[in-house]
Order: structure tokens, then sequence, then C-alpha cells
């Protein structure tokens, strides 16, 4: 009982350490690198009948060169919201439009710019870290309450926290990886 136990509980929080590096992966996508990318904006919500929708669901995205996206949104008559959605958020990017579609330009960053989006970038890198650490104090806790509870074996708990630590280990270098390939893509002119 008590390997299936603690196998469980290392496959729960695996299972939740690999969500929070998408949701670092996600972050990431959302900071502009210099580059069209339809990720910096399918999520921007945007006013549609009185409530606010994702971006994602009123339009498609193209984009025709490294430096241009075009949104094609389902209905004419949501441009001007959309374009308002994207002039309110932090892009700083203004939107132009011909009546049909609307064409986001990217200008190239500036160096500035860039140094200060590795910032943001190292930001949410240890956003991601942080809560990788938090999964592992949790299911140290919960090994505490078991090995109460349920008597799990001092050999079981070692065992556990060795996987434990390795795992914690391995999935903070895999947001070290994501990090070091964003800052290249970031400084890369």
């Amino acid at each position: 009982m008590d390997d299936s136990l603690t196998a469980l509980l290392l496959e729960e929080t695996k299972d939740k350490m690999a969500k929070a590096i998408e949701h670092v992966r996600a972050e990431f996508s959302t900071v502009r690198t210099g580059r069209a990318n339809p990720a910096l904006v399918e999520h921007l919500g945007v006013e549609y009948y009185g409530s606010t929708v994702p971006l994602l669901q009123l339009a498609q995205f193209s984009v025709p060169d490294a430096r241009m996206l075009v949104i094609s949104p389902y209905e004419k008559s949501v441009i001007g919201a959309i374009e308002k959605a994207i002039t309110a958020s932090d892009l700083g990017i203004s939107p132009t439009n011909d009546g049909i579609v609307i064409w986001l330009g990217f200008p190239p960053l500036t160096e500035e710019r860039r140094r200060d989006l590795v910032k943001v970038v190292r930001h949410k890198a240890e956003e991601g870290r942080v809560q990788i650490r938090n999964m592992r104090r949790h299911a140290r806790q919960e090994l505490e309450h078991a090995e109460k509870d349920q008597g799990v074996g001092a050999d079981e708990v070692e065992r556990f926290e060795k996987a434990l630590d390795k795992m914690t280990h391995d999935e903070v270098a895999a947001v070290d990886a994501l990090l070091t390939h964003k800052e290249q893509e970031l400084l890369e002119v």
C-alpha cells in the first residue's frame, strides 16, 4: 500500500508540474519578439455584444511575412471592437484596416526594449520555478500526513523525497531551457 500511495502522489505532482511548464510556455508566447505571432493577440478580450470574448473566437490569423500579422474577422461589424482592444492592450502597435481585414505591422524592437522584455521573461520564468517548488512542498506535506495517518515507512519516505527532488530539478531545468531559448529569440536582431 505504501508504494502505491507514494507512486500516486508522485504521478499527481508530475502532472501538476507539467501543467506549470505549459503555463510558462504560454506566458512566453505572449511576449513580443519583433516577429508577428498570433499568440500575441489571440487571447485579447474584445467587447462583443455586451460581453468580453477572446479574439481567437472572432477572427482568424495569418502571417504573410515576419513583421506583419493579418486578422480576418468572421463578421465585418466587429472590426472596430477588435481595433479598440488592440489599441487598449500593452502591445504598442497601431492597427490599420480596409473594412475587411486588420493589419498589425510589428516594428523592429529597440535594444532597450529587448532588454526590458528579457527582464519580463525572466520574471515569468521565476514565477514558474516558484510554482514548481510550491508543488514540491505540497507533495511533501501530503506525504507527511500519509506518514502519520497511514504509517508509510521511513525507507519509502526517503525514496519518495529523492524522486521528488530529482523531478523538481528536472522541471526547473526545463523552465531554464525555455528561458534561454526565449532570451536568445528576444536578443536576436
